[in-house]
This record gives structure tokens, sequence and C-alpha cells, in this order.
């Protein structure tokens, strides 16, 4: 305490030195001393409950971003629908939404260019206007092409976007899809990759007026569908190298035959593996589909009529009393 004491006595000349007064009026420098201090704590404190007022906002907006992206699994029909967002902030560029179009299941993912504040802003609108372009469409590239003027409808810049937007109808088996620059969607049948769904055209923000194409792809009963952002092919590990389409084909391959929600955590759990400590540079979003096998029919069982009363066989004797009395059986 008494070196505390000598230390601030010096401070105070120091400071009555600096400015230029006698050293006899030193504590009115200390006190000065010990005002600024205390100006500064309180600024310091005032920043600190800033900051916890600001990152509460933030988690508040994430949960919100959650709940625009459920729901996170469903089934549907024949249907089982299973997604998930990584995000490398608390708030994510990359967004997810399953829609029911009447008889048609609308599926889209997206990827913002950006992360955090801005892209979580930006999400927000983008999925609003797929959502209303998807309800008055039934031509998913038609959708996508009005998603992306109503972007760049406006004088500010809005950011480039990847998209992919599909229509699947339960009744033709079929997918009628449109991608605007997200990494190519895949669907498996018995355990190999049949197909790529890469028709389409440009990432949205670009060129108002860009042409967009509408492709077409079976989804038939045991088969799936993996559509995902480019956070899952590009993430590194602590060799820096990438995870790759290779990766994610013999991953997705592997787990063709399980439901929609295992497959989904089972890939997921693949690529944080194969991270390890390695931090993720990109937000990481998957999405499976998966079309459940169809029900064959079986030969009919002879059905039990259990409202018929039971008939004891002939052969078996019925019981008797003590007396000989054969017991009834009311």
């Amino acid at each position: 305490m008494m070196a505390l004491t000598e230390r601030t006595k010096e401070n105070g000349r120091s400071v009555a030195v600096a400015a230029g007064l006698p050293t006899e009026n030193a504590p009115f420098a200390n006190s000065d001393l010990r005002e600024s201090i205390q100006f500064l704590t309180d600024e310091l404190n005032a920043l600190r409950r800033d900051q916890a007022k600001l990152q509460q906002a933030v988690f508040e907006a994430a949960q919100v971003q959650r709940r625009l992206c459920a729901p996170r699994e469903l089934n549907w029909g024949e249907f089982e629908i299973s997604g998930e967002i990584f995000p490398v902030r608390h708030l994510s560029g990359d967004f997810f939404k399953v829609m029911e179009l009447r008889s048609v299941l609308g599926l889209v993912v997206g990827d913002i260019a950006g992360k955090g504040l801005t892209a979580g802003i930006w999400q927000a609108h983008l999925m609003g206007l797929v959502q209303r372009a998807a309800r008055k469409h039934t031509d998913p590239g038609d959708a996508v092409a009005e998603v992306n003027q109503e972007l760049c409808h406006g004088d500010s810049e809005p950011p480039m976007t990847a998209l992919f937007f599909a229509r699947i109808d339960p009744r033709k088996n079929e997918i009628r899809y449109c991608n605007a620059g997200l990494p190519a969607p895949l669907v498996l049948s018995n355990n190999k990759v049949r197909e790529c769904l890469d028709e389409g055209g440009p990432m949205l923000g670009g060129v108002k007026n860009a042409s967009f194409r509408t492709g077409s792809a079976m989804l038939n009963p045991g088969e799936m569908l993996v559509a995902y952002s480019d956070g899952v092919t590009e993430c590194r590990n602590t060799e820096d190298d990438e995870f790759a389409m290779e990766r994610l084909t013999a991953a997705a391959t592997a787990v063709s035959g399980v439901s929609a929600s295992k497959a989904l955590f089972s890939l997921l759990g693949t690529v944080l593996d194969f991270a390890d400590t390695s931090s993720a540079s990109d937000d990481l979003t998957l999405l499976v589909v998966r079309r459940r096998d169809a029900i064959k029919n079986e030969p009919r069982k002879r059905a039990k009529n259990l409202s018929a009363p039971r008939r004891r066989t002939a052969s078996v004797p019925r019981p008797k009393n003590s007396r000989g009395d054969t017991v009834s059986d009311n």
C-alpha cells in the first residue's frame, strides 16, 4: 500500500512537471489523474455494455435466420428432407428453404457472397423474393429470372448470389430445377451418382436481364438428392487440402441407402472430421432429400375375426365340476 501511495505521488509530481506547475501543486495534479482514470474506466464499462448488447442482437438475429430456414427436417409424403447450416460467424450468407407449393415440393439453397451482418440482412430479403417468385411461376427458370431482376432493381449494388431452386413433382417422379451458379447438386441411385443438376444460368446480381434455363431429372423411389454450398467442397484441413468433389461424392454414395437425417449428419461429420482443427473459411450448407422405397404389395394374409366367438373343437371334452355336471361356457 505504501509503495502504491508513493507511486501515486510520483505520478502526481510527473503530471505537475509536465503541466508546468510547481511541485507543491502535485496533489491537484494527482486529483486530475484520478479523475482521468475514472473517466476512462467509465468509458470502458460503457463500451463493454454496448458490445454485450450488440452480441445479444447478433445472437437474436441468428436465431431469426434459423427460423427462416425452417423446417430443418420434414416428412412430406414419400419424401424425407433434412438440412443444416454451419455459419463461420453468427450470421450466415448461406440459406435453404423447403416450401409446399400445392401438389409439388419447392427446394431452395442459396449462397450470398460475403459473411456477417451484411450477408445476413440480404439473406432475409432474398428469401422473401424467392418465396414470392416460387408461388408465382411454375417454371423454375422464370422464377429465378424474376428474383434476379428484383435483386438488381434499385440504386444499391446487390451481392452476387448463387441459387438452386427446384420443384419436385411426386406424381411424375420429376425434378424441374434451375441452378444459378451453385455447385451442381447430386442425384444418387444404387450407391452411385446418377446425375448432376447443373442446368440454369449465371449467379444472381450480376446482369439484370440474364436468362435462366430450366433443367429436369428424375427422382425415383429409393433415390436421394444432395444439394450443398461451395463451403463444403472448399473446406480445408490442417494440411491445406480441400475436401473437394471426389470426397463429397464418395461420402454421399456411402450413405445413399439411409434416411435423409442420417445421411445429412454423416456427411457433415465426414466434412468436419476432414477439417479437424482447421477453422472454416466459408459457411457450410447441406440439404438432403430422400424418396423412400415404394411399398411392395405382399400376399394378403387371412385376417382374424376377433369379433366372432371362439369355438371349441369337437375332440376336446368340456370340463366337469365335482358333481360330474358339464360346466357351461357362460
